[in-house]
């Protein structure tokens, strides 16, 4: 996988914060780009804007869109839970890249363009789930400065295999957009335990 070269064409492609408007043409590409290589929820079979709800807001949405063909990919950022003590992580939760850009580029410029937002929010890292069978999805992640953090062994049943779920993660530099080298804290030592 090329590690910095622009995507082809990269003048006529733009990354942005999703808008309401956005919402059947994004379902239209989550349709499109459904597959069990990534997927843990039915295949979606809506018809309409049901890509955003309650949950699933515009605002946690950047959306890489074509000159040409208009939106080519989505990526979804959210805060990683509710909590005070977790509020400095964000999480990928959605990556989805038209079949027809794929390979330009689309899906490393939108987590690169995750992390910027995320560091602009404040946060000092960022993580996210991925399958342990989608080998395509690990390799840009790593390109793009994540780890493997954890893995949970056969926690999808899908298509009739047990399916790894892979925790991935990295901190975020406050600088130029380079992934930090360390961790920007220290962690806790675990407590030795009793002697017997």
């Amino acid at each position: 996988m090329p590690s910095s070269a622009p995507p082809p064409h990269s003048s006529s492609l733009t990354i942005r914060p999703a808008v309401h408007a956005d919402g059947a043409a994004l379902a239209v590409l989550d349709r499109r780009t459904w597959s069990s290589l990534h997927a843990v929820t039915p295949e979606p079979t809506g018809s309409g804007d049901d890509f955003f709800d309650g949950l699933h807001l515009p605002e946690h949405v950047l959306v890489a869109e074509s000159a040409d063909e208009g939106p080519v990919g989505y990526i979804r950022i959210v805060p990683a839970s509710s909590l005070p003590s977790n509020a400095h992580v964000r999480q990928i939760q959605g990556l989805a890249v038209d079949v027809a850009a794929r390979g330009q580029g689309v899906g490393r410029a939108l987590v690169e363009a995750a992390c910027e937002e995320s560091r602009r929010q404040g946060a000092v890292r960022i993580t996210l789930r991925v399958l342990g069978h989608n080998a395509p999805a690990q390799r840009l992640y790593a390109a793009c400065g994540f780890a493997v953090e954890g893995v949970l062994p056969g926690e999808f049943l899908l298509d009739g295999e047990y399916v790894d779920d892979v925790l991935m993660g990295r901190a975020l530099a406050a600088d130029t957009g380079t992934p930090a080298t360390g961790l920007p804290w220290r962690r806790r030592a675990s407590p030795a335990p009793p002697n017997p």
